[in-house]
């Protein structure tokens, strides 16, 4: 059943669902960067890691309560 479903994932999009799921996971941008074996973190975050929405709202959550509610 696999080989019928699972022919159509290439390596590449592997290294997208690899560095998403780091991300999500709280994981630093630096082991990112180190486990696709990238010179950059700039090309590591631009190319292959895609901020979930719920992470960009748990991020403005964290600046509201950080500037006191004044956000």
């Amino acid at each position: 059943m696999c080989a019928r479903s699972c022919s159509a994932v290439r390596l590449h999009d592997l290294r997208h669902t690899c560095a998403t799921i780091l991300l999500a996971q709280g994981v630093d941008t630096r082991t990112i960067m180190e486990i696709p074996g990238h010179s950059t973190i700039v090309l590591t975050m631009n190319t292959y890691a895609h901020v979930l929405p719920e992470h960009q709202a748990t991020a403005l959550d964290k600046l509201e309560k950080a500037l006191g509610g004044l956000a």
